[in-house]
């Protein structure tokens, strides 16, 4: 391919996640051109949807996978956490970049030590935090970064919870009127594929693009979605899972926190095995 076209969402995140998986590719296929194409997501379109009640499978991916099987773009880029747990019939995830940072943080307006009302829209977050914050009063926030941001200075809410990794990509180590608190995962475990850039293809396409991922990002992504598929789970369900190539930890709102350690020398189809079977005791 003389040129590569990449489908991503608009928000200023989505598109430095788009040029750094061109960047990313350029050095594993000299000689090839990249174009970004923004596609809006329905997730993107109605900023009044709630993730817990409205969310559902494929609010940020559907209208980007579509650009994919209608031929528009060549390849998918998404935050590996917004992905569903089960890919478009025709598409497959090609690879991965290297896991960036992975943690929750806790973004307190300055001056708030203990906060009254958090702003957030991720069931996940809500149920880990409530063990943190048992008085606390949750309400929705939507909206890319700057605006989350924006909207806790401005007096919306006491606090937020972003992703480490979202707010390093976007270069945003401080911002006026607020503190950063990044969150031990023990406390707050990540979603799953949380810091990690995932790009899928056409199956017809893998042979060309499957060959260049991150093998440590993609076998965490791997065990972290073999645990949600398991379960069966979508954004709106308060469950969490996170691979570091010797445990795997896991939240879910029935069982709380888990912590299952492994063997670091283990193949992956066994820690699939042993992320589905946490899930099915979940289930049970």
């Amino acid at each position: 391919m003389k040129k590569i076209r990449l489908a991503t969402r608009g928000s200023p995140l989505a598109l430095i996640q788009a040029q750094m998986t061109a960047d990313y590719l350029r050095g594993k296929i000299p000689g090839a051109e990249f174009e970004v194409i923004e596609v809006k997501t329905r997730g993107d379109k109605n900023q009044a949807l709630s993730l817990s009640a409205d969310g559902g499978t494929g609010l940020f991916t559907k209208e980007i996978e579509n650009a994919l099987l209608e031929g528009a773009a060549d390849i998918a880029v998404h935050s590996a956490k917004d992905m569903p747990t089960e890919i478009a019939p025709g598409l497959r995830i090609a690879g991965c970049l290297p896991r960036d940072a992975y943690r929750d943080v806790l973004v307190l307006r300055d001056g708030v030590e203990v906060p009254s009302l958090i702003a957030s829209s991720s069931p996940r977050r809500r149920a880990q935090l409530k063990k943190l914050f048992p008085n606390v009063v949750w309400s929705e926030l939507r909206g890319n970064v700057h605006t989350r941001l924006s909207k806790i200075t401005s007096g919306l809410a006491d606090a937020t919870v972003l992703s480490e990794a979202g707010l390093s990509r976007l270069g945003l180590d401080h911002f006026d009127g607020v503190v950063f608190k990044p969150l031990k995962i023990d406390i707050c475990v990540p979603a799953a594929g949380q810091g990690i850039i995932a790009y899928e293809c056409r199956e017809d396409d893998f042979e060309m693009f499957g060959k260049f991922s991150d093998d440590g990002a993609m076998r965490a992504l791997s065990v972290e979605r073999a645990f949600l598929r398991g379960l069966g789970a979508g954004c709106q369900t308060a469950c969490a899972a996170y691979f570091d190539g010797s445990s795997l930890r896991i939240f879910h709102e029935d069982c709380g926190f888990k912590k299952i350690d492994v063997r670091p020398d283990a193949p992956t189809e066994e820690l699939l095995d042993i992320a589905a079977a946490a899930a099915a005791n979940i289930r049970r």
